[in-house]
């Protein structure tokens, strides 16, 4: 009998590539295990800015090579596991009085241009016939409807131009790609590396394992009618 995450890739044609990028992060690392396990697809590939060819979001030379090692593939999932929160010199602001221009522009690289990049260069190469999904990780503080806290300018404001570029790339693809699903997906509260110091008690908090099976089965229910959206791993719709 086939396990749960067997069956999480069973809407997509067979015999497939599913490409995986940020993979050696915490959910992307896991969402790679994920997909190669499904069986779905006749070849996973990781990328990241520390495997072999590497990808680098600040460098569109990189993204160019993995297109071209795409090229005349079946390429049928793209999951852009990709996402900048903090580091030791930068850290989501609680206030406007903490806004630094070069924080700023380096958030906005990492998590709107970078995933950009990403879908100009990929999106073409999605099969024009059955089913094909190009998933990018967003974040619910993206949400203009939803925030109700403040805060966490930078971060609020890249992943809700995450969630534009998305939607319009969405409806570029619809016009000549009829098959081809574009969505942005919210992972939860998971147990990495960049929401650890975030971490309160009594939030739903996810391994990435959990992280993973669960995005995987939003993908895997995905319909064109969703294609534009932006959904949280329990495949419910968010405010935009």
């Amino acid at each position: 009998m086939a396990s749960q995450v067997d069956n999480k890739s069973s809407s997509f044609p067979p015999n497939g590539i599913a490409v995986v990028i940020g993979s050696t992060g915490g959910i992307g690392s896991a969402l790679l295990e994920r997909v190669t396990k499904s069986g779905g697809f006749s070849k996973v590939i990781g990328v990241s800015r520390s495997t072999e060819p590497s990808l680098d979001l600040l460098d569109e030379a990189s993204i160019e090579a993995l297109a071209a090692r795409l090229q005349g593939k079946d390429l049928r999932l793209v999951i852009d596991a990709t996402g900048f929160l903090h580091d030791e010199e930068r850290k989501p602001e609680r206030s406007w009085k903490n806004l630094d221009p070069q924080a700023m522009a380096y958030s906005y690289a990492i998590n709107a241009i970078g995933p950009a990049l990403l879908m100009k260069h990929l999106l073409p190469l999605l099969p024009r016939q059955g089913k094909s999904v190009f998933a990018t990780l967003s974040a619910k503080v993206g949400s203009i409807g939803d925030n109700r806290l403040g805060g966490w300018y930078s971060y609020r404001a890249a992943k809700a131009a995450l969630n534009q570029m998305t939607r319009s790339a969405s409806i570029e693809l619809g016009r000549r790609w009829p098959d081809a699903i574009c969505v942005a997906l919210h992972p939860g509260t998971v147990q990495t590396q960049l929401t650890t110091p975030f971490t309160k008690s009594g939030l739903d908090v996810q391994t990435p394992e959990q992280a993973a099976e669960n995005l995987l089965g939003v993908i895997d229910g995905l319909s064109l009618k969703d294609s534009g959206q932006f959904f949280d791993f329990k495949g419910s719709r968010l405010p935009w």
